[in-house]
């Protein structure tokens, strides 16, 4: 019988010192995670981890254990991180950057029971009110305003100025946003991943909501904001003003990292093999590889208790790993099979994305759009010099740097609205030359 070798840890990893944590933070996990999550795979379903400096967890990497504890949240196992323990014993640090992440906030991503029922289904059935057409002519028409802004000039960051961009302009448009609003939100997200000054730009976000939800109680629309206001659930100020907020960073943050990924898949081909590929299974794949967020869905053990063949004590902080849960042995087979979509990329149980349709219509509409009108387009450095941004949460390039042949200025492609749904419309407060931030400037070409 052939003995398999004991596995040892990637390249820079300090695990390499006896008794060490393997950290999931840094150039060198970033540059290469899946083999990280291969080296975590021999403590078996879950491993001792470190996500930020002093910061332990343990990381589920293991499929059918990931699924379990996904589907039982609330119950052996909570979402609120006040149960945090040494977060609560003070053996965190106060300025370590995963606290914003994990942090409590009076949301529905830390409730537990039947709060978290409530909040969520006022999200969900909100969310399912978006009418599928407009949702793709207003994905058409902010993809075709980003694209206007560097088509003519043979070069762009498709990151930065325009996966990054996309869902910021869908949200604005979906949540009703007026000019001002939509401007300082786009800014106060902006901020936030930008990292200069994230408390600044919280208290942009949180200051631009406030006016949004105040607008709309005077002036309900029809958009996700209004809808969520009607909804049963009775959602007092407050509530409405940390639920949007939610939604609008976490609907951002992945959905630019997911066309990102995707857009990387396709540009890593080359031309013959991206033509034979169909952008819903780019997105798949990528979802099942490369997923946007690759660590996250934070428990917390209520009591002292055993999971996966591990103790745990109470208030221990247990990560699901959805990227090492989908590419494990186990999951293999299933992976290749085409249209497969059992991956936990959106996460699964009561805390599954409530969103991952939208997320889906969203990318597939951008980058067939981006790839029709710039059908030449490839990437502008090699794909080895491509960096991946670091942090054990997200899983994103720092910038896509490309190269096409540019295109002669056209004018605006806007096309007609439906007979059953209205066009998107233009606040009254629409500045009337092209001033303003990014979602002024959008409104102001939209009226042409």
């Amino acid at each position: 019988m052939r003995h398999q070798p004991a596995p040892t840890p990637p390249p820079g990893c300090p695990a390499h010192d006896s008794g060490r944590r393997v950290p999931l933070y840094g150039p060198e996990f970033a540059a290469d995670p899946q083999a990280y999550y291969a080296y975590l795979r021999h403590y078996g379903a879950t491993a001792p981890v470190e996500i930020a400096p002093g910061v332990e967890a343990t990381l589920v990497t293991d499929y059918a254990a990931a699924r379990q504890l996904l589907q039982s949240s609330g119950a052996a196992m909570s979402r609120d991180s006040r149960r945090w323990r040494e977060l609560n014993e003070g053996r965190v640090p106060l300025d370590s950057p995963v606290l914003p992440v994990l942090g409590y906030q009076p949301h529905c991503v830390f409730a537990d029971g039947a709060e978290h029922q409530r909040l969520r289904q006022a999200i969900t059935e909100s969310m399912n009110r978006v009418d599928p057409g407009r949702l793709t002519q207003t994905t058409e028409q902010i993809s075709d305003y980003l694209i206007a802004r560097f088509s003519t000039l043979g070069s762009a960051d498709l990151l930065g100025d325009y996966a990054s961009q996309v869902p910021l302009l869908v949200f604005n448009e979906l949540f009703g946003c007026p000019a001002d609003i939509g401007d300082r939100i786009v800014d106060g997200i902006t901020g936030m991943f930008d990292g200069v000054d994230a408390g600044k730009a919280i208290e942009v976000l949180h200051g631009a909501v406030g006016e949004l939800v105040a607008l709309k109680r005077a002036a309900p629309g029809d958009d996700v904001t209004s809808w969520l206001m009607q909804h049963q659930a009775d959602l007092n100020d407050g509530e409405l003003l940390n639920e949007l907020c939610v939604l609008f960073v976490a609907g951002n943050e992945p959905l630019s990292n997911l066309m990102g990924n995707t857009l990387h898949r396709l540009l890593t081909l080359d031309r013959r093999a991206r033509a034979n590929v169909l952008i819903d299974d780019a997105i798949n794949d990528t979802l099942w590889e490369n997923p946007p967020i690759q660590n996250f869905a934070a428990h917390y053990p209520v009591t002292d208790m055993r999971f996966a063949g591990r103790e745990f004590r109470e208030g221990d902080l247990v990560l699901v790993s959805l990227a090492a849960a989908n590419t494990g042995p186990a999951v293999t087979a299933a992976r290749q099979e085409p249209g497969n979509r059992a991956h936990l990329a959106w996460s699964a149980g009561p805390h599954a994305c409530p969103s991952k349709e939208p997320a889906r219509q969203i990318t597939l509409t951008a980058v067939e759009n981006l790839l029709n009108q710039i059908p030449d387009v490839e990437l502008a450095v090699p794909a080895e010099n491509l960096t991946w941004r670091p942090g054990p949460f997200s899983r994103g390039l720092a910038a896509l740097p490309a190269r096409f042949s540019p295109v002669e200025a056209q004018p605006m492609r806007r096309p007609a609205p439906r007979a059953e749904e209205p066009e998107p419309s233009a606040p009254a407060d629409l500045p009337k030359a092209e001033t303003g931030g990014l979602w002024s400037q959008f409104l102001t070409w939209l009226k042409g």
